[in-house]
């Protein structure tokens, strides 16, 4: 029953990471499109380009996309999707398309600019946040992995190349490339590598502390001055 009720903390404990590390991470995006002067990220750039040609809106475009990939790398890896991945695809769209509703664009080339690091930044925690407890590769993660088992290249050489192609892609459908997309490219990996670990950390204290209260209520009763069960013993 104890193991059952830990099992079940943990897996609260987890999946709660998960889903606000989703949520944290669209509202980066999204704070990075309000200042899109600068550019945004490769593949917001394609979700913005398409959004541009076909209408709908990018969080659309960004499930679309996801549910292509999905199938692809499914049908390439001959397995179901995990259920994470599913979460990944579906909550990211919704909550950019919610937060690109209410966050007001700045019209001054500072905000702009502070907009934008605040998002890249926000971006990188959330992908620390999310990634930490482990639920399930985001699509375009599950894709840069099969391409990295076929070609036989560096996870980093395929995640570049993955990049290049989807930004050039936008860029053509007219998507907002600038010094911001480049910045992004380069630097969010290196901050999601301070991020993740503060998430794993965070996490641990959080799986850590159910267990503590396990072991509390496992703690047999005693009538004394800590444990107040009965009357005070004389």
């Amino acid at each position: 029953m104890l193991q059952h009720q830990k099992n079940s903390h943990n897996q609260v404990v987890r999946w709660s990471f998960f889903v606000i590390g989703l949520i944290i991470l669209a509202l980066g995006i999204s704070l990075t499109m309000q200042a899109k002067g600068l550019g945004i990220g490769p593949w917001d750039v394609f979700h913005y380009g398409l959004f541009v040609q076909l209408g709908l809106t990018v969080g659309s475009w960004s499930i679309i996309a996801g549910l292509v990939i999905v199938a692809v790398t499914s049908i390439a890896m001959k397995q179901w999707p995990q259920i994470g991945t599913i979460l990944n695809m579906v909550l990211i769209g919704v909550f950019i398309d919610f937060f690109n509703w209410i966050l007001p664009a700045p019209d001054h080339l500072w905000t702009e600019l502070l907009v934008f690091v605040a998002g890249t930044a926000v971006m990188a925690y959330g992908i620390g946040i999310y990634v930490s407890p482990g639920m399930g590769a985001g699509p375009r993660d599950s894709l840069m992995l099969v391409l990295t088992d076929v070609t036989g290249w560096k996870v980093s050489t395929v995640r570049n190349w993955n990049e290049i192609i989807v930004a050039l892609l936008g860029w053509l459908l007219g998507g907002p490339v600038g010094i911001g997309t480049v910045f992004i490219a380069l630097f969010l990996g290196t901050m999601v590598g301070y991020s993740l670990p503060q998430a794993k950390k965070l996490l641990n204290f959080f799986l850590k502390k159910g267990e503590r209260n396990e072991n509390i209520y496992k703690r047999p009763l005693r009538a004394d001055n800590h444990d107040r069960t009965g009357e005070k013993v004389r």
